[in-house]
């Protein structure tokens, strides 16, 4: 790249952080992707993290439950542990689907699924396919929910993806799209069926051409899971299976703007931006299916606002989360995307696993970024 050309990805990534438009996500070029069978490691010293404080950063987390650390610095691996999950919960047992040939554990990554729909969404915009301002009933048809047909009119595709459809878990409707925030998995997983009705492809063959495939995520696909034949018509019955690396590999082109190497798997920037931004005032700690720090945050199950969604992190983090702790995250001002996965970190009486994560992570981090 030229020196002018530099400067000028350099006054965008300012122009953006500073206007608070999102995230300023790195630059592909100074970024490393893997191919399918070499993955390069970095020396975290070489980099000015503190290869100690790291260590005992990712052995709390394994301490925790977690099945799977990875941890890359501008896509290299920084750090990276996996080990058996012992008496593990039931919950947990149920959303393992087999290994990688490596052994690694394949689990369904809960709601860490919906970033995926997100970038899924944008894909299919792109493509022309759909807008997220459509009514969903323009792609699947009326009564696709338990509300009226006057009621069902209003709520687009961009009502699923920022929670403000106005419908209960039961679809039926609760109130005006876009005027109250509610965390819905029904309802967002509609987003997925949207996108797979617009393509004329199922899930795992659109997923597999737009995303999977390009990124090398050869063990990821979309499950129905175990429970789906006896849930209700409206639950959300897909699982995306994935492993800790493939993971990694999705948070990584993420990071590099909707890039993977020289290829482009979502080049509208406008809608990554606004993905990764607050995408209503009701929560404006939640863009498009993703989680936003830096924000005041209102989760799911809490009647109350909090701050941020994690204080001890760098405020650009954004977030995939989903139940058991399963995360993937993607800091730009660190150039680094964290996946963990296993059974629930959570222990009575013991600081949430979040913070104090991030807060021995952060320990480690070179000086400057603390």
């Amino acid at each position: 790249m030229s020196r002018r050309g530099k400067l000028a990805t350099f006054v965008f990534a300012v122009l953006i952080a500073t206007l608070g438009l999102g995230p300023a996500l790195a630059d592909k070029t100074e970024l490393y992707f893997p191919t399918a069978k070499v993955w390069e490691k970095v020396d975290p010293a070489a980099v000015g993290w503190n290869a100690d404080a790291l260590d005992q950063a990712v052995d709390f987390a394994m301490s925790r439950k977690s099945s799977d650390v990875v941890i890359l610095h501008r896509g290299r691996i920084l750090s990276e542990k996996y080990t058996p999950i012992e008496k593990p919960s039931l919950t947990y047992r149920g959303m393992i689907h087999g290994q990688d040939p490596q052994g690694r554990v394949v689990e369904d990554v809960a709601s860490v699924q919906k970033s995926v729909a997100s970038l899924l969404v944008g894909i299919a915009q792109e493509k022309q396919l759909l807008k997220v301002s459509d009514p969903v009933h323009q792609h699947l048809g009326v009564g696709w929910s338990n509300a009226t047909t006057e009621q069902e009119s209003r709520i687009t595709i961009r009502h699923l993806i920022t929670m403000s459809s106005g419908l209960t878990d039961r679809l039926q409707y609760a109130d005006p799209p876009g005027t109250k925030w509610r965390y819905n998995s029904n309802a967002y997983s509609l987003s997925v069926t949207v996108v797979a009705a617009s393509a004329k492809m199922t899930p795992n063959e659109l997923t597999r051409a737009w995303l999977t495939k390009p990124l090398g995520m050869n063990d990821s696909r979309w499950i129905e899971r175990r429970q789906a034949k006896i849930s209700p018509p409206e639950a959300n019955k897909l699982g995306f299976a994935t492993t800790a690396r493939d993971l990694a590999r999705f948070g990584l082109m993420v990071l590099a703007r909707g890039r993977w190497n020289d290829e482009t798997v979502l080049g509208d920037q406008d809608y990554l931006q606004a993905a990764l931004s607050p995408s209503q005032k009701m929560n404006p700690a939640y863009g498009y299916l993703w989680w936003l720090n830096g924000h005041k945050a209102t989760l799911p199950g809490l009647r109350r606002d909090r701050g941020p969604l994690n204080p001890a992190a760098p405020d650009d983090l954004v977030a995939a989360l989903g139940a058991l702790g399963r995360k993937c995250y993607v800091v730009p001002s660190l150039d680094l995307v964290v996946v963990r996965l296993g059974d629930s970190p959570e222990v009575i009486g013991q600081p949430k696993f979040d913070v104090e994560f991030w807060s021995q992570l952060m320990k480690a981090a070179p000086k400057k970024q603390r």
